[in-house]
Parts: structure tokens; sequence; C-alpha cells
């Protein structure tokens, strides 16, 4: 099974990053090192939902994305994956989450807010489907 690992900050920012963001869905770029097994996270950059219908889908604005992007590769670091929340939906990916992902072999991590304590979930997007993965929190270095 593949793995994601990531730090517990990270994993505390993102929560704290997806309770602020509530009810709308909130987004970004997570980067790290990543080889065809494991996929490692070491910081996570937010970008601005910019969907039409934020409560209930995400989008990054391409340039922002773009811009992202370039500053991980500037860093000496991979574009690990995206994740995003569900303010009051499954740990899952949606079937717009799938209709819209577009960068094979890359994780999509999903922070689900819905019924009381939050789960965190990751999926390693195929190009034709979503395979889920283990997802280890680890200790900061």
């Amino acid at each position: 099974m593949p793995t994601l690992r990531i730090p517990e900050t990270v994993r505390d920012e993102l929560l704290a990053h997806a309770r602020e963001g509530a009810p709308e869905e909130i987004c970004g770029v997570l980067a790290g090192e990543r080889d065809e097994e494991t996929h490692r996270v070491e910081t996570r950059h937010p970008a601005e939902n910019v969907a039409g219908t934020p409560e209930t889908r995400y989008e990054i604005d391409a340039r922002e994305q773009l811009d992202l992007m370039e500053r991980i590769e500037d860093a000496d670091r991979e574009v690990v994956g995206f994740y995003h929340s569900h303010p009051r939906g499954p740990a899952e990916p949606s079937a717009t989450d799938a209709e819209l992902a577009t960068w094979p072999g890359r994780s999509y991590l999903i922070l689900s807010l819905a019924g009381g304590a939050p789960r965190l979930t990751s999926w390693r997007w195929t190009g034709d489907e979503f395979v889920a993965e283990d997802v280890r929190v680890v200790a900061d270095r």
C-alpha cells in the first residue's frame, strides 16, 4: 500500500486551516520528497479556494498553483500532492474530486470535519482512480 508520511506540525496546521475555513473547503499544495511507494510531506502551501461553490468543492487558481509549484521547485523540493477539506462530508474523494484530479502519482489528502473528530485520509491518483494511502503521522525532526 502506498504511504504518505506527514509531520505532526503540518497535520496540526492543516487541521487548524480546515477549522478556520469552515464551512468552506480549504485547499493547497503539499511539498517534500517522493518515490514510487512513499511520499514524505515537509511543508504545506495554502491556496485560495476560487471555486464558485466553495462550500462543496475546491479549485486552486492556475496562476497561484504555478507560483506555488515554482516556489517548491526553487526550494529543491517536489510537489508531493494536494490537500483540501470536506467540512461536512466524509474523508473520501467525491465524484467531483475524481473528475478534477489531474496529477497522476500524486497524493490527494482530505481532511473531514464531519461527525465531531476530524479525520485525515490520503489517496494516490492513478490517472483513472484514487487508491487509498496509508497515512503515517511522524514526529517532527
